[in-house]
């Protein structure tokens, strides 16, 4: 399910493996932008090109839009690395629900999958959760496709039908998530997610309940803000009291007891109904997750029609940021031995707080031009920023927008600001990347240069 919400026009989810055969450790150590060379703008199309991934070739067509900043990515697998802020996330919420939820033979009732690759299909991404095909969440602009077939997984949901259908009703998928974004110390084109899913059948969602028998967990009805049209009342509300209450007790064991919640209706394509669970923490409102009971078309089509469920999603990095107080998302992806060693604890689940490395001074500087008449998207601007400028790039605003009145051309000026997390950077090598960006957003783009 989704670590936080998509809030791309309707509300859709938020949108995640072995290592990539064609990417060099020396790829990985580019991703701080110290080469912005024009060739490494993105995996250039070519007719018959092909993308090599994960050990598979996959054709490139008119919806190919990986760059190579994504593609050095794939395969690093912060989650798994132990140690890792991420990773220690992920370890604790396993404890968690190891130790918490235990089947009848004293064994984890939860299964969990942590390395299933990211490369998904369309269908398996959208149509499997329900997700119409008109839905802004599908857009060009906003995900990574290899071809129009097969993607980076825009959320960890990718592969809720599947292990559904394979006959499990308790699990937790872990794993890295793709999505093109605005450019802030909160959003990169990677991160992390953590969902979970339960089913129940009759007898285990009403066990224990007097004249629990006489209860049943369908009807045919009405939707309602409350229920699906084939949920009873008494099953959508026991299934929501388990969803939050298992909710409740992870969050309490992430940050401590006394912690003030508040649940939050909100709208998402494959629960019904919804909610984002919010934390009051040092004295501030924040969102940690969504989640909500399971659209009944999506567990039918997966092969349990006997079965009620939840599912919730949430962002490791969202989690890690708050809890360890990381200021800047582009951290996870640093190797400097000053950030890696603060999470290097005997126990995990001992209090860690962050402490910054010295904070290098930033480096700004303004791009201006005129849009082209059409298929002009921001989101295209942010990827090129990151692929020419990589980490360097800190944070980028459009600090102007302006229409020519006799022309009607549009005319939009960004500032970026450049800083590196580990050194100070010269003017010199920051021109250069600059150059080279504006040299990239004429020609890729097709913009017209006001520079």
């Amino acid at each position: 399910m989704v670590a936080s919400a998509l809030r791309r026009g309707a509300h859709a989810y938020v949108y995640l493996v072995s290592k990539a055969s064609h990417i060099s450790r020396g790829h990985q150590h580019q991703a701080w932008g110290s080469r912005p060379a024009a060739a490494e703008c993105a995996a250039q199309r070519a007719p018959g090109s092909v993308v090599e991934l994960l050990g598979t070739s996959y054709p490139q067509d008119d919806y190919s839009n990986l760059t190579r900043k994504v593609l050095t990515r794939v395969g690093r697998n912060l989650h798994n690395q132990q140690h890792h802020p991420l990773w220690l996330i992920k370890e604790r919420v396993k404890e968690h629900f190891y130790k918490q939820y235990v089947g009848r033979f004293g064994t984890p009732l939860f299964s969990v999958y942590d390395s299933l690759s990211p490369v998904v299909t369309t269908w398996q991404n959208f149509d499997s959760l329900l997700i119409p095909a008109d839905h802004p969440s599908r857009k060009k602009g906003d995900n990574y496709y290899l071809n129009r077939t097969h993607m980076l997984r825009a959320h960890t949901s990718a592969h809720q039908w599947d292990l559904l259908h394979a006959g499990l009703d308790a699990f937790l998928v872990v794993g890295d998530v793709y999505r093109r974004d605005q450019i802030d110390s909160q959003h990169y084109p990677i991160f992390h997610q953590l969902e979970a899913v339960r089913l129940f059948s009759k007898h285990e969602l009403f066990a224990g309940i007097k004249d629990g028998d006489s209860l049943q967990l369908f009807e045919q009805s009405s939707r309602s803000a409350q229920k699906q049209e084939t949920h009873t009342m008494e099953a959508v509300k026991f299934v929501e009291f388990d969803l939050k209450q298992t909710l409740t007790r992870l969050v309490a064991h992430l940050f401590g007891d006394g912690l003030e919640i508040r649940w939050v209706d909100c709208y998402f394509p494959f629960t019904h109904p919804s909610f984002e669970m919010e934390i009051n923490f040092h004295g501030e409102w924040l969102e940690v997750l969504g989640c909500g009971v399971m659209e009944q078309q999506l567990v039918n089509s997966a092969g349990a029609q006997d079965r009620i469920g939840w599912a919730f999603g949430l962002g490791l990095e969202r989690l890690a940021m708050i809890l360890y107080d990381i200021p800047d998302i582009r951290l996870f992806w640093s190797e400097d031995e000053r950030f890696l060693k603060q999470f290097r604890v005997s126990n995990m689940n001992q209090k860690v707080k962050f402490q910054p490395l010295s904070k290098y001074p930033p480096m700004i500087n303004d791009i201006s031009f005129w849009l082209p008449s059409e298929n002009y998207a921001e989101n295209d601007f942010y990827d090129l920023v990151r692929t020419i400028g990589g980490d360097l790039v800190e944070k980028v605003d459009l600090i102007d927008k302006f229409e020519h009145p006799k022309t009607h051309k549009t005319s939009h000026c960004y500032r970026i600001t450049y800083r590196h997390m580990e050194r100070t950077l010269s003017q010199r090598e920051v021109r250069h990347i600059h150059q080279a960006l504006q040299e990239a957003v004429v020609q890729r783009l097709g913009v017209e240069g006001r520079f």
